[in-house]
């Protein structure tokens, strides 16, 4: 399916920036940004399969490698709740 959009400059500068980015086709990074943007938005069905579960595990843990590591002790009873006391 083939379809025609209109975008204002500061979208179409933003397009091309990561088209260029990314060193491919501008059509193929509107297509990526579409099924992404639909994909975000599909209504769960109840079952997903080990493959569907592992991407959204995946899409979860996305940018959790810039968290901090924690030791466990720190998950405490008391640390969650040391302000009623």
């Amino acid at each position: 399916m083939t379809i025609q959009v209109e975008l204002n400059p500061e979208a179409q500068a933003r397009l091309v920036a990561v088209a260029q980015a990314q060193g491919v086709p501008l059509e193929k990074v509107a297509e990526r940004l579409l099924h992404e943007a639909l994909a975000s938005r599909s209504v769960p069905q109840g079952n997903l399969s080990v493959a569907e579960f592992h991407t959204m595990l995946d899409a979860l843990a996305k940018g959790s490698e810039k968290l901090p590591n924690l030791a466990t002790e720190s998950f405490t009873r008391e640390s969650f709740y040391e302000d009623r006391t």
